[in-house]
């Protein structure tokens, strides 16, 4: 990735484009964001913040900004790794690496995050610290522990920790959030089934792993409606499944994949508890054998409501709509992570409803972030910060 750091533009949102697409043009994957990293470096400089450090967590990054004496410390987060996609498009900031494509908003959210460090080392207007935490490694759901691991909060403490992500199919001027949880966790759950293979033409002589399959697929539906309770939200999927069989050969092994998502962790216990029970019942009552494996991929993001309340105020001077009551999503975040541990609040702001104009929907091969929100963000950034860390009142 060749570094292009700029200096500001006269026009911010020309060079916020510029920035976001530059890193459009570059994606790296999870843990190898190293040219990404030093963009981020170099543009931080170049904007006035030289406290920076690297690293973190592998390639982390976390900036920070002094400005007057108070005691007050928030972090602005944003994520830094692409998806493992090939890009479809014809704009002039197609990914230049193959196979690698910023196709969640990555690269905007962290051009919103250099916007509001810019604006905030040249027009200060706080009093306290704010800290520009960039994370790797965001869609598998391990960069924000890998920076935990390597000290971040020690290193780097934090009163609360804000992160906004962008939204298609919500219109631009949007902006969403709520107390509690917001994002559900994220479990993924393999089912293997060990049966006796043979001639298609001879069942009798075989024990069908496939038909197994079939059945546990079935009772799996049944795991949310007849054991959750109806007041927790919960969602199961089975998503794959695989075999060793052929067109006239029934299967000695199959695979069932699949994950679940749920807000509590006694909701997640319950649905590994009842997914195992049923696999190995089923598999049993048919003479196979089955083995369960159930990993917990990513924590819910839980704001905390006077986080949600200072995110809500800032939003309302910027954003035409402001939801601070919004529904619940069953989709993960890493920032979840980061909220376990210091008071946080995660944002959703409205990234357009027409395809080709910021409505393509994430994980897409032909998403683009939308650069006309970026200025959005980076006020409702600045604002938040002046916000919390008021300066205060000059005597009379």
């Amino acid at each position: 990735m060749t570094n292009h750091a700029a200096e500001p533009r006269d026009r911010p949102g020309d060079q916020l484009r510029e920035w976001r697409r530059h890193l459009h043009r570059y994606p790296e994957l999870p843990f190898e964001e190293h040219g990404t990293a030093a963009f981020l470096v170099e543009t931080l400089k170049a904007s006035g913040v030289t406290d920076i450090a690297t690293g973190i967590g592998g390639t982390g990054v976390v900036a920070t900004l002094r400005c007057g004496d108070g005691p007050g410390v928030i972090g602005l987060r944003a994520d830094m790794d692409c998806l493992p996609l090939h890009e479809v498009g014809s704009h002039d900031h197609v990914s230049r690496n193959p196979g690698a494509m910023h196709a969640c908003g990555h690269d905007g959210h962290m051009t919103m995050v250099l916007g509001a460090a810019a604006a905030l080392a040249s027009g200060a207007g706080f009093d306290g610290t704010v800290r520009f935490v960039f994370q790797p490694a965001e869609e598998p759901g391990r960069g924000a522990q890998a920076m935990i691991d390597d000290g971040l909060f020690e290193r780097f403490p934090l009163d609360a920790i804000y992160g906004l992500h962008n939204a298609p199919g919500l219109p631009v001027g949007h902006f969403s959030t709520r107390s509690g949880p917001i994002l559900g966790s994220e479990d993924n759950f393999e089912i293997r089934i060990i049966g006796r293979g043979g001639h298609s033409s001879m069942p009798d002589r075989v024990v069908d792993p496939l038909v197994i399959a079939a059945e546990i697929v079935t009772a799996l539906q049944t795991v949310v409606g007849r054991n959750v309770p109806s007041s927790e939200p919960a969602v199961l999927s089975c998503t794959e499944l695989i075999t060793d069989g052929s067109r006239n050969a029934i299967p000695t092994h199959v695979v069932v994949r699949g994950d679940t998502r749920s807000y509590s962790a006694d909701v997640s216990e319950l649905l590994e508890r009842r997914i195992r029970a049923l696999a190995e019942g089923i598999a049993r009552s048919h003479g196979a054998t089955c083995d369960v494996t159930y990993t917990h991929e990513f924590q819910p993001t839980v704001n905390e409501a006077a986080c949600v309340e200072a995110a809500a105020r800032a939003a309302s001077s910027v954003f035409a709509d402001v939801d601070a009551q919004c529904e619940r999503r069953m989709g993960s975040e890493d920032f979840g992570v980061f909220a376990r541990t210091v008071p946080g609040c995660f944002a959703f702001i409205g990234n357009g409803v027409e395809p080709g104009l910021g409505g393509s929907p994430l994980h897409s091969s032909e998403y683009d972030f939308n650069d006309d929100i970026l200025e959005l963000g980076v006020r409702y950034y600045v604002t938040l910060v002046r916000s919390v860390l008021r300066q205060p009142s000059s005597s009379t």
